[in-house]
């Protein structure tokens, strides 16, 4: 037998890896309930805009299905900067790279960044890709904590403890997923003024979800740095509604000129890889550029599945959860005597006897977030009350 990469084979994807026995008896004739993946366009009253779905199909019918920019296409890339420049900082086009997704992007950098024994310091618990994909440059992800016990705010203090010169970067995500901790200002500045100590160190700002903030206080985290480099991560699956376009970049906030040559290792290996998806270029400019106030509804009826959410797990003897800031998940806590040492058994357990798929909260942190599980609220509130009548009724009957 050909030998397969050890370190290809010890990647672990937990919102996935789940999904494998749900297959298994959807093959068998049974209807899963799955709050499992952020998929918002899975949901009833979620869909991609009509405007923004119209410009990809005309991109398509007009014959522009050849390769664009390695960078992404000129348009694209301003309206981009445009929209960063809005959050508070000097975003320039020339910045900006397109991506096939955040994921792509957090693919590039680690190969841009990382060599053999760097560091990287990600929040606990996080979404599993910071920890599979810096160990393919043999570099080692280290977790500092959230706290579980005051709404998962960053614990600042472990930051600090955790920081040295091998750390090269500091992953913030915020909103965060998988706990809906929304970042302050003021936290924001605390670890910028420790991550300054170290000059080979920069932040990766993982904004993904900042459209759906329920606290009003979320702030682009390149827009409080002036010493140190920010990569801010954004795209069109979660607040444009369009996942499955896989369209996502990266924005390169350089206050003190220190990225000169991981900028041309990102180059390097975004020409490598040709180009993101043309068309899909397209329907992200359309969201970009035309009206967004369908955002307003799309936010409205994720606040009310949230509050929906919140309310019924509150209620239910064996569960706790803290209220979230913004996404939408929610990282609950097993108090069961029976469950809370084995997340992940809680949660095959659950899919066999009820058909409720949910993601183990070890799969997004081995030790901070063991005893968890995740789940998505974005279900219509016949399904999310269906959902949690069935998560009640085992719970009392195991």
């Amino acid at each position: 037998m050909i030998p397969a990469s050890s370190r290809a084979k010890s990647i672990e994807y937990a919102i996935r890896d789940v999904v494998v026995p749900a297959m298994e008896l959807e093959a068998k004739g049974h209807k899963i309930l799955k709050l499992n993946i952020g998929d918002p366009i899975a949901y009833p009253g979620l869909s991609t805009p009509k405007h923004m779905v119209d410009a990809y199909v005309d991109s398509l019918r007009a014959g522009h299905n050849g390769y664009s920019g390695s960078y992404g296409t000129q348009e694209l890339r301003d309206a981009i900067a445009e929209d960063e420049v809005s959050k508070g900082w000097n975003c320039d086009s020339n910045d900006v790279y397109v991506t096939h997704g955040v994921t792509e992007a957090l693919q590039i950098i680690f190969s841009a960044v990382l060599s053999e024994g760097d560091r990287i310091l990600a929040p606990g618990p996080h979404y599993p890709p910071y920890m599979a994909y810096p160990q393919m440059s043999g570099a080692i992800t280290e977790e500092y904590m959230l706290d579980p016990d005051d709404s998962w705010k960053v614990r600042i203090d472990d930051i600090r403890n955790r920081m040295n010169d091998d750390v090269r970067i500091l992953v913030l995500i915020n909103p965060n997923n998988p706990t809906g901790n929304v970042m302050t200002s003021e936290e924001i500045d605390q670890v910028i003024s420790i991550v300054q100590e170290y000059p080979n160190c920069m932040i990766i700002a993982d904004e993904i979800y900042d459209g759906l903030d329920f606290t009003g206080h979320q702030v682009s985290i390149a827009s409080r740095s002036s010493s140190v480099p920010v990569i801010s991560l954004n795209g069109v699956s979660k607040v444009y509604y369009a996942p499955g376009w896989r369209i996502g970049y990266m924005a390169l906030h350089d206050p003190t000129k220190t990225l000169v040559d991981v900028k041309d290792a990102i180059e390097r290996l975004l020409r490598s890889r040709l180009c993101a998806s043309t068309p899909a270029q397209m329907g992200y400019l359309a969201g970009l550029n035309q009206d967004r106030g369908w955002m307003e509804e799309h936010r409205r009826i994720v606040a009310e599945r949230r509050e929906i959410a919140l309310s019924r797990i509150q209620a239910i003897d064996g569960l706790e959860v803290e209220p979230t800031g913004g996404a939408f998940y929610m990282f609950v806590r097993i108090t069961h005597p029976r469950w809370k040492n084995d997340d992940k058994q809680f949660v095959l357990s659950l899919l066999e006897e009820e058909k409720v798929l949910l993601v183990h909260g070890s799969g997004f942190s081995k030790e901070l977030g063991s005893g968890h599980i995740r789940l998505v609220h974005l279900a219509d509130p016949e399904t999310l009350n269906d959902a949690f009548d069935r998560i009640e009724r085992f719970l009392k009957n195991t």
